[in-house]
């Protein structure tokens, strides 16, 4: 390693060693990821949202976001954002994030008044029940077009495995999403998750009132299983191989020009291999 650094540019060497430091919740060669330390790197995170979510697919802006060119709501003020970054791009921090995701635990909803996907779905009983657990919600999930690759995503996991440990965390929840707002051109998927991957009774969940779109849109035989795992969202298979679970029914976003469907994945249901890959003991991925 030391090697690498001597025959980096002096300027690459200097971010490489910042980086390097306590604050680093993960790495994969020169893509690294750590929480956002300053408005300034918050800002870009929410400029990539803007061009990820409103320019390429489709969201409707409001007039403020319009404005600013940021993605922003009430929440983000109180949240910790955990952004990935190319080291090997030249220039500030800002210029090398390149995908983020919006982190946001108990203390954060209590100030902010809630959790963001409450707006959705019926979060608050969920948590009723399990009143001894220690919930952490994900959101926001975003990555740049040229760096939508698995290593992007095991990094993205990486940083939320060593922030969960840090905090404790006992389940992960949020809203993941199906392109467009017509449920019937994602059938099979949907259909897939409601007959094979639904939440047990313990953990059940459903939107709010008002706001159910049925997931069970073709008969469990009917399903070919291949042609659903492959046509799932790659998050959503993410968290499938992780362990997930979903609630029953999905939510259409308008706004957002999006299917939402509510992903629950208590921290015991991980497997051990997948702790091991992604916990502080594993071995550093190679570059």
């Amino acid at each position: 390693m030391n090697q690498i650094i001597r025959n980096l540019p002096k300027q690459k060497t200097q971010v490489f060693e910042e980086h390097k430091a306590g604050n680093l919740l993960g790495q994969i060669g020169f893509l690294h990821v750590r929480l956002a330390e300053s408005k300034a790197e918050i800002e870009k995170a929410q400029s990539i949202r803007y061009d990820v979510f409103y320019r390429e697919f489709g969201a409707h802006a409001s007039p403020s976001c319009s404005a600013s060119g940021l993605d922003q709501d009430l929440f983000d003020d109180h949240c910790d954002h955990l952004i990935v970054l190319d080291t090997e791009i030249v220039g500030s921090s800002e210029d090398q994030i390149v995908g983020t995701y919006r982190l946001m635990r108990k203390e954060h909803a209590q100030s902010a008044g809630g959790y963001y996907s409450a707006g959705e779905f019926a979060i608050a009983s969920l948590m009723t029940r399990h009143k001894d657990r220690n919930f952490l919600e994900l959101g926001r999930s975003c990555v740049l077009p040229k760096y939508r690759s698995k290593r992007t995503i095991e990094l993205l996991w990486q940083g939320i495995w060593a922030y969960s440990q840090q905090y404790k965390i006992d389940v992960m929840l949020g809203c993941a999403s199906f392109f467009g707002t017509v449920p019937a051109r994602h059938a099979e998927a949907l259909s897939f998750l409601h007959h094979h991957a639904r939440t047990d009774a313990s953990w059940h969940i459903a939107p709010v009132p008002g706001r159910h779109v049925s997931m069970d849109l073709m008969p469990e035989e009917a399903i070919n299983m291949k042609t659903a795992l492959n046509t799932l969202p790659p998050l959503i298979k993410g968290y499938l191989r992780l362990g997930a679970k979903f609630g029953e029914g999905a939510v259409i976003d308008h706004e957002f020009n999006t299917i939402d469907v509510m992903v629950v994945l208590p921290v015991e249901n991980i497997s051990g291999r997948y702790k091991a890959y992604y916990g502080e003991n594993a071995e550093r991925f190679a570059a």
